[in-house]
């Protein structure tokens, strides 16, 4: 979800005002892959060098996603919606906003019609690194270490791979995301700055995604 900074400052606005401007981008996002029909859908809120930003931003986006559990989550309940999360939960993290995440998973977790996952002082290479020293942890030997066992380890092995990864504001890098599970995503790149994304633009992606062939390295046999 990114963008937000620029499409403040565009306005003459500060940057803490197109994190606020996003809410209205991801609830529309939510209800179109709803729409869809997408069992799974995972955005990227906060990663782990998001903390160095400038104090009061890190401060209000602290707040923020706070004060937006609150808002949101029994809309999302109803509509059947169970929120997670994945990341660290490390001291950086308030305290207070910790036991939002946890209100919100533990009332949402018996839904069934869509796990809306929230990547939150998230990183790949942290997921990653986490789930070797786990392994090393539970006395695993080199020969032992295997794609499914350091599966096991991720932050939510029941995750599936994503099919489509979409990335907003016109940047094309993947910036930390989900590095052992999109390794044979679809990689959709959109110039729309995220406060103005809604879903038709998921619709749009979602249709070039359906465009495409996927072989997974392997070689598509002529029919």
């Amino acid at each position: 979800m990114d963008g937000n900074g620029r499409w403040a400052q565009r306005r003459g606005l500060k940057r803490t005002d197109g994190h606020a401007a996003g809410e209205e981008a991801l609830m529309d996002a939510v209800e179109g892959a709803l729409d869809l029909g997408v069992r799974w859908l995972t955005v990227y809120a906060f990663s782990t060098e998001n903390w160095r930003r400038p104090t009061d931003e890190v401060r209000f986006l602290m707040g923020f996603n706070e004060s937006l559990l609150v808002r949101r989550r029994d809309e999302l309940n109803d509509k059947g919606v169970r929120i997670q999360f994945i990341g660290r939960r490390d001291w950086r993290v308030p305290k207070r906003l910790l036991r939002r995440i946890d209100e919100a998973t533990e009332q949402t977790r018996h839904n069934t019609r869509m796990v809306f996952t929230v990547a939150f002082n998230y990183g790949g290479r942290a997921e990653i690194i986490d789930a070797v020293r786990a392994l090393v942890a539970e006395g695993a030997t080199g020969d032992k270490i295997t794609e499914k066992s350091l599966r096991r380890h991720l932050y939510d092995p029941d995750m599936p791979d994503p099919d489509l990864v979409v990335r907003t504001s016109g940047e094309f890098r993947i910036s930390n995301f989900l590095l052992w599970e999109q390794a044979y995503s679809e990689l959709v790149f959109t110039d729309v700055l995220w406060p103005d994304f809604r879903r038709q633009n998921l619709f749009d992606a979602v249709r070039e995604f359906q465009s495409r062939e996927r072989r997974f390295g392997g070689v598509q046999e002529p029919s």
